[in-house]
């Protein structure tokens, strides 16, 4: 009998990363029969996948508050579906407030399935309580960070570094091509709230610029049609020629000089491309003051963190100024040395993770037996 899959990612970047896992369990057992949620890349490998990122994707506890009743809504579905469809196997992929909530509940009702959970939560940048639960509600932890993998073995958690499938996405572009020193990327992030409240604040920066420098050209990407609509009208309010782009981040990471890049896997990308960039990052104020209090780590973008220092500028809410990003971004267009000496450095902290394969050793170890079903919370 065919095994059963039920996955479940919640934004862009988790539909791509459950896409290139689908792809890699089809390699490995072409017979595999897939349900859950995801994105248009897990809907396009299979129909039992439904699609629901464009409104599963917040951010903030603020903006996941507004939204309470859908999520509650979906929750109470995808409960429902885990039940009729039995699964042998499910896969949370990031998205760990939805998730964790689905499998501790998936416990609770006694749903007999092993679950693995790719890609960690980032339990290393909060206070880490929440480890020692997972444990006891997961079958397996696949990371992508070699560090993570002893924070969970200590708490008892099956946990296989499986590598970063950014290797996979980038690999053809590391190194290979010329940049342009006229040209600074504006990154602002995929979702629109995200867009929002921090490309006004490039755009700014873009205008400041100008003023010093007019012959910088600016360019953007946005993850869809409507989005790139948007930031264009956003952009021509500002007065600043800056064309928008669908799909094309990653040619502007590897060619721009250097770029405001918003916090999340962008920063990850564009370090491992070697673009010299400044981290831009606002959220609500709620959202912000609970998550300084929980936060445990000094910074926020994934490339310091690695370094364990700040290689990278970061900007954050009050911080997050036309004003200051105009001067970091000046400073980096201006010296040629700054860029080259920044650039190889993101690309050292990077080079552990350039290593190819990293769905297909995420597929051997989500296939791969473990005890399942006898966790309860």
């Amino acid at each position: 009998m065919a095994q059963r899959i039920y996955m479940i990612a919640g934004e862009a970047s988790g539909d791509t990363h459950g896409a290139g896992l689908m792809a890699a369990l089809l390699d490995c057992d072409p017979g595999i029969r897939f349900a859950g949620l995801g994105g248009t890349a897990m809907n396009g490998l299979s129909g039992g996948v439904r699609d629901w990122t464009g409104e599963a994707a917040v951010v903030g506890l603020w903006e996941v508050l507004k939204k309470y009743r859908y999520f509650r809504a979906q929750f109470n579905r995808t409960i429902d579906e885990l039940e009729d469809f039995a699964p042998d196997i499910l896969v949370l992929v990031d998205y760990p407030g939805f998730n964790l909530r689905l499998a501790a509940e998936a416990r609770k009702r006694g749903i007999k399935t092993r679950i693995v959970q790719y890609i960690s939560p980032q339990v290393w940048a909060w206070k880490r309580g929440r480890i020692s639960r997972m444990a006891k509600i997961l079958d397996r932890m696949l990371c992508l960070f070699p560090f993570e993998v002893p924070l969970y073995r200590n708490s008892g958690l099956d946990a296989r570094f499986v590598g970063h499938p950014i290797a996979e996405q980038l690999a053809g572009l590391r190194g290979t091509c010329e940049r342009d020193e006229q040209v600074v990327a504006l990154l602002p992030g995929s979702r629109q709230r995200e867009v929002e409240k921090i490309f006004p604040v490039m755009l700014g920066a873009a205008a400041e610029m100008l003023k010093l420098k007019p012959g910088l050209r600016f360019a953007s990407a946005a993850a869809g049609g409507e989005l790139a609509g948007r930031m264009q009208t956003m952009a021509s309010a500002h007065g600043v020629d800056c064309p928008v782009g669908v799909g094309n981040a990653h040619e502007l990471m590897a060619t721009a000089c250097c770029a405001a890049v918003a916090s999340g896997t962008a920063t990850l990308e564009s370090a491992f491309l070697g673009l010299p960039y400044c981290l831009v990052y606002r959220v609500s104020w709620p959202t912000y003051h609970v998550a300084r209090a929980l936060m445990a780590v000094d910074y926020l973008g994934m490339a310091n963190l690695l370094a364990g220092r700040e290689l990278v500028r970061e900007f954050l809410q009050g911080d997050a100024v036309a004003g200051r990003v105009s001067a970091e971004l000046l400073r980096l267009s201006e010296s040629e040395e700054a860029r080259e000496k920044l650039g190889r450095e993101l690309q050292a902290v990077t080079a552990p993770l350039a290593e190819l394969g990293a769905y297909q050793r995420a597929a051997v170890a989500t296939l791969e037996e473990s005890p399942a079903g006898e966790k309860s919370v």
